[in-house]
């Protein structure tokens, strides 16, 4: 009876144990996970428009923008600014994109010589990027993988762009050449984006050199991203407007956001799997140790000093569990992050595999956290002893 007892009762240990390893490696996997694809995402839509836009204040919410100039004390103002990377001019205009046999719309994105190809070249998938120089208009264009396998069009090749003028006046044309071709795995921004020269744009729309749609500032660190565009609002003139990304595109990040709450509810349920098995092991042990237990207070031990050797032995078997779970989390979460064997769909995660991306502090606080919940939990089983009086333990046995 007792070699029985005894093998149940390991092995449901050995069960409690399991449930606390797979709870924090589902923990530490999922926090990983939601926090390296948040990062992916969020760095890809910033790639296209950066963190903060600062333009003309108007209603006008197309492509098809008002201008505003240049202005020398702004671009100082922001250079001067520890927190942001770098700024760079730009202006936007819609046109659409006709071959012999099919039509395409795209939004072009005009630069100049300061802007920072960085993101792009790491999209690249085929050709090269161009850099404007003033001796000439560059007649070269960046497209993306989604609008030249619609298009089937290849690099060296030509492509003509037609833009509808507002006056009503006949669409003006202008033949490009395909410098590049990248692809982010966005597809949302991919088939939206061109590149060309900024001067294009300023000859269509009859701007003048010094005319612009506005600045991309990209700052150095995202967290900061809120209190450097509310301090940098007050020193704009007042019919400029600074727009984040998150303004930019609300529904994105209200969408990241939701990632969180998913994080949260694993991991409550995690917490709440380990703490019903970690309970169920610890009541098996008391009362398959009740004849041990009725002993000690019989020889003058209180319920205090036998319930601390079941919480500490309790304490062991969540501290056993952690170091096997955060073996197994952390090598699944090292493995993928360096050689990436869980892919995903791209054209529905917009990533070709898990993103992963863990700091110490959080594996700290998921372990911190499980081990003192699931510790506190075993509070409630281990006020069990103090239903076992030394006379029933000792008739029991």
């Amino acid at each position: 009876m007792s070699n029985k007892s005894s093998g149940r009762s390991a092995l449901i240990v050995n069960i409690a144990i399991a449930a606390v390893a797979i709870s924090v490696a589902v923990m530490l996997i999922s926090v990983a996970v939601v926090q390296g694809y948040k990062l992916q995402i969020t760095n890809k839509i910033t790639g296209f428009n950066n963190h903060i836009q600062i333009s003309r204040l108007d209603f006008n919410n197309s492509f098809e923008t008002n201008p505003i100039y240049r202005d020398a004390k702004i671009e100082q103002t922001l250079h001067s600014d520890n927190r942001i990377e770098f700024i760079q001019p730009y202006a936007t205009k819609a046109g659409i994109i006709k071959t012999s046999t099919e039509f395409e719309g795209i939004v072009l994105k005009g630069i100049d010589q300061t802007f920072n190809w960085g993101f792009i070249q790491s999209c690249l998938s085929d050709g090269g990027v161009f850099v404007p120089n003033d001796s000439s208009v560059s007649n070269k264009i960046v497209i993306s993988m989604s609008t030249a396998q619609k298009l089937q069009l290849k690099i060296g090749q030509g492509l003509v762009i037609y833009f509808v003028q507002e006056n009503g006046s006949m669409p003006r044309a202008r033949k490009f050449t395909i410098s590049g071709i990248y692809s982010t795995g966005f597809s949302d921004l991919d088939a939206l984006y061109g590149i060309i020269d900024i001067r294009h744009i300023q000859r269509l729309n009859k701007w003048d050199e010094n005319q612009i749609t506005g600045y991309e500032v990209k700052i150095n660190k995202y967290d900061d991203l809120a209190l450097t565009a509310s301090e940098l609002l007050p020193l704009m003139p007042m019919h400029l407007q600074v727009k984040t990304i998150v303004d930019v595109y609300p529904q994105l990040f209200d969408w990241l956001g939701l990632l969180d709450l998913n994080v949260l509810v694993i991991i409550v349920l995690m917490v709440v799997v380990a703490c019903i098995n970690m309970s169920t092991a610890l009541l098996i042990l008391i009362v398959e140790r009740s004849n041990m237990i009725g002993m000690l207070k019989a020889m003058g031990t209180n319920n205090k000093q036998v319930q601390s050797i079941f919480v500490v032995m309790a304490a062991k078997l969540i501290g056993k569990g952690l170091i096997i779970g955060n073996t197994i989390g952390l090598l699944i979460c090292f493995t993928q992050y360096y050689i990436g064997w869980i892919k995903l769909d791209e054209d529905a995660y917009f990533l070709n595999q898990v993103p992963i991306f863990l700091n110490a502090l959080d594996v700290v606080w998921i372990n911190i956290g499980a081990f003192v919940l699931c510790l506190l939990i075993m509070l409630l089983p281990a006020q069990f002893v103090s239903k076992i009086t030394p006379v029933k333990a000792i008739k029991f046995q």
